[in-house]
């Protein structure tokens, strides 16, 4: 993976994740759903998915770092905890949709990391009919990415391979046949360490994992610019606190702007700022907000830090500086190929005073799926949570994404 190769320090560090097990050994996946896990916990959303589906449990041999994948709900890893079925729940998990009426437009049941694909707008689209009017009357998720199930296809006690077959018309009336294939996998110490250079020691608890997305041109006809094409798109939906701060490093000594940041209205200053290659973002999850950073200021990492509750995420992504992104906006009249490939959403009140959260996401795309028949694209897209001992935290912060804690709190005081 590209991602791996932009990290190369130490630094001394307790990883709680998965060790080595035997491939053929089935993970227990079940608890007992009449205990009373705590609401917030790992047990208690566990608990929670498994009266709706027969969730897989990828977990470390200690029990400490798991991850729950859903291939009923879309391939979907829907949360993650460094410290069992007690633990803090990380994935922000939207309860009342599972017993919902389904929604034409979107189903959000939630997720730390769900595949879609884009663009959502643009003259390609995916989320509109061919000639309607770009509102939200007329935006319709593709099911294949809201609400049916994914096929799964092989699994073992760190990994699941899910797949999905589907065909979706963009708003150029070109007919996309397409294969969907996601490889999920719980990191084990190794993995980390080579990841992020650091070793296992002491009161840092961890969990990490990655997903590997491809589709493929499942078709007789090509992708291009004149037919359109898709992108993969990862995003990473997270529970908010009062005082948490999305960080998205990005290239200072590029040409052209740092950020969009009008995607649903312009973020307030008080509420976005960015100097020397550091962007920080509010993400309390009470004003709806989101960002995106274009390809050429783009690094491969992002992460957030909650002071509340002492949770450092980090998250790691291929990006293509030279390739071609897709422009996402709710216009036609926008140039197409003109698009982010890191964004990141602060949920918030909406107009009308609802609101489907409060949560706040972390995403990656990858650039336009230009494909042949029979041709493949991929994209990577990994996650990490680290909790506990405050100064390793702040170790982990300023070799990662370049920034102090002090600071990452100093900067919304």
């Amino acid at each position: 993976m590209k991602q791996l190769k932009n990290l190369l320090f130490a630094l001394p560090v307790v990883v709680i994740c998965s060790c080595q097990q035997n491939a053929k050994k089935e993970q227990a996946n079940t608890v007992d759903t009449s205990a009373s896990a705590a609401k917030g916990t790992f047990g208690y959303d566990l608990a929670f998915l498994q009266k709706h589906d027969s969730v897989i449990v990828l977990k470390s041999s200690d029990g400490k770092a798991q991850i729950i994948v859903s291939p009923k709900y879309q391939a979907k890893v829907f949360t993650s905890t460094a410290n069992g079925q007690s633990g803090r729940s990380f994935g922000w998990v939207n309860y009342k949709t599972f017993d919902a009426k389904p929604d034409e437009h979107m189903n959000a049941f939630g997720g730390e990391d769900r595949l879609w694909l884009g663009p959502e707008g643009g003259k390609f689209s995916l989320y509109f009919k061919p000639g309607t009017k770009m509102e939200f009357a007329n935006w319709h998720t593709p099911p294949a990415i809201d609400n049916e199930s994914w096929q799964l296809v092989s699994k073992s006690s760190d990994e699941v391979t899910m797949s999905k077959t589907t065909e979706m018309l963009n708003y150029a009336n070109t007919l996309l046949k397409i294969k969907l294939d996601r490889i999920v996998k719980l990191f084990h110490r190794d993995d980390i360490q080579k990841m992020l250079g650091i070793n296992a020691e002491y009161n840092v608890a961890a969990v990490g994992f990655t997903t590997t997305n491809i589709i493929t041109n499942n078709g007789d006809k090509g992708w291009d610019k004149t037919t359109g094409a898709p992108c993969l798109w990862n995003l990473d939906m997270f529970s908010p606190s009062e005082k948490t701060v999305i960080v998205v490093p990005y290239h200072d000594n590029a040409t052209g702007k740092v950020a969009t940041t009008d995607y649903f209205g312009q973020i307030p200053p008080d509420r976005v700022k960015y100097d020397k290659g550091i962007l920080l973002f509010k993400a309390d999850g009470k004003s709806r907000g989101k960002l995106g950073v274009p390809p050429n200021r783009a690094k491969t990492m992002a992460g957030s830090y909650d002071p509340q509750n002492k949770v450092l995420t980090i998250t790691l992504y291929d990006v293509d500086s030279k390739g071609t992104y897709l422009n996402q906006e709710w216009t036609p009249d926008k140039p197409p190929f003109i698009g982010d490939a890191v964004n990141a959403y602060n949920d918030g009140p909406l107009a009308t005073g609802g609101q489907m959260g409060p949560f706040y996401e972390i995403e990656s795309v990858s650039p336009a799926a230009f494909l042949k028949p029979g041709e493949k694209l991929v994209h990577a897209h990994s996650v990490f949570h680290f909790t506990g001992d405050e100064a390793q935290l702040n170790d982990i912060a300023v070799k990662t994404l370049g920034i102090s804690l002090k600071d990452i709190q100093a900067a919304f005081k």
